[in-house]
This record gives C-alpha cells, sequence and structure tokens, in this order.
C-alpha cells in the first residue's frame, strides 16, 4: 500500500486527503495547526503537528517512508519551498507541490518537486486520482462532477460486446472510443468507434465520459 504525505491541511490539503483515506491510501498528514490537526486525526491514518521547513521534524513524522509527498501550503510560499526542499533532501523519491502562480511553480521545480498543481486548474480531486491510479490512466474533469477518462477495461467488461455489459444503463457511464493495442506494439494504439456488437479486450483502453464518482466506480472494478 502506498504512503502518502501531505504537508499543509488548508482547503486543497484537507480535500486530497480525505479522497485519498476514501481511496483506502495510507495517508500521513502534516500541518502546523494543533485544531486541524485534531480534526483531521479521525479521517487520515497518521496526522502529526509540526513545521514542515524544520527537516528534522519531517524526518521524525515518517516522510522518509513515504512514496509520495504533497506539499499544499497555501500562500506562504517561503515555507512551502522550504518544505519542498526538505522533503528531497530527506530522500522523499516523489514530491508534488502546491503552487500559487508560474513564478512560484519554477522555483519549486529549480528546489526539485517532481510536479507541480495549480489548485485553480487542477482540482484535488484529479489529483487524488492520479495518487491512486485506480487503472484510470488520465482524468480530465469538464466541468464540476463531470469528466472525460481513459481508463483500464475493468474485470466484468472483459471480452464481453458493449450491448452485453451496457455500462450507460449499468453505471451511467458512456464508453465514447476504444483504444485498441496494434499487432506490432511499437506502433501507437488504434482508435475503434465502437458499435453494440464490438467485444472489449482485456489489454483495451476505453475513453470514457461520466460523473467522476461513477467513472472512480467503474475503473476501480479490477
Amino acid at each position: 500500500m502506498k504512503r502518502i504525505g501531505i504537508i499543509g491541511c488548508g482547503r486543497f490539503g484537507q480535500s486530497l486527503a480525505e479522497m485519498l483515506a476514501d481511496a483506502g491510501v495510507e495517508v500521513l498528514l502534516f500541518e502546523r495547526n494543533g485544531a486541524l490537526v485534531q480534526n483531521a486525526s479521525s479521517i487520515v491514518t497518521y496526522a502529526v503537528q509540526g513545521d514542515a521547513t524544520n527537516m528534522r521534524a519531517l524526518e521524525e513524522a515518517g516522510f522518509k517512508e513515504c512514496d509520495i509527498a504533497v506539499v499544499a501550503i497555501g500562500s506562504n510560499i517561503e515555507a512551502s519551498m522550504l518544505a519542498t526542499a526538505n522533503c528531497k533532501e530527506i530522500g522523499v523519491k516523489n514530491v508534488i507541490a502546491k503552487a500559487t502562480s508560474e513564478m512560484h511553480g519554477k522555483i519549486l521545480t529549480k528546489l526539485g518537486a517532481d510536479k507541480i498543481v495549480y489548485p485553480d486548474r487542477e482540482s484535488a480531486h484529479r489529483l487524488a486520482h492520479h495518487i491512486t491510479n485506480h487503472g484510470t490512466f488520465d482524468l480530465l474533469e469538464l466541468s464540476e462532477g463531470l469528466s472525460l477518462a481513459e481508463i483500464n477495461v475493468p474485470e466484468s467488461c472483459r471480452d464481453k460486446t458493449l450491448a452485453q455489459v451496457d455500462l450507460r444503463k449499468k453505471t451511467g457511464v458512456t464508453v465514447l472510443c476504444i483504444r485498441r493495442r496494434d499487432e506490432n506494439p511499437r506502433n501507437p494504439r488504434a482508435i475503434v468507434i465502437p458499435s453494440p456488437n464490438d467485444r472489449i479486450l482485456a489489454e483495451d483502453k476505453l475513453i470514457v465520459f461520466g460523473t467522476t464518482k461513477q467513472i472512480d466506480e467503474l475503473s476501480s472494478d479490477r
């Protein structure tokens, strides 16, 4: 199981922590505000009060054992920079950092951040999908609650026709197209506009449209 460390329990950090916890991920939340830590303690696996600008505090909290660290500190740019640098310094392999501007993002990248997120462009829900990877290759939120995604073929749909699985009726998700592996694996996948009698192969990728919740439930069917 992945252990995800989240630094900062503002709106973005809290939403991300809740979604990851709901997905069964081990979450270590690190926050300076004791009241926020106490509120989150019943939601996440570990909630620790401390200062992320202190490298030793991050080590003692267990960030060395995290697969991914998300620096979700808000407007305190200096703190976000130091937290990002500290995570890389103690050996966290994958650091995702929240940025408030393009310049802030460039600085965080120079400090070692592996991925930059801009909360006004990339929601906590999409980042949670990226981290948990419940069969979802990519998720694009078109509007609040509605998404377009590429997912692996759910186990219940393998080697069945679209008519047989009837995903739209059973799940509310619409299959827009199928990306099918070419006979030569070096070639890009072919795009198939499916008909009801087209059979879904286990190695296919499905491009689907529906609510984020519907897609999440479908892609978790493994």
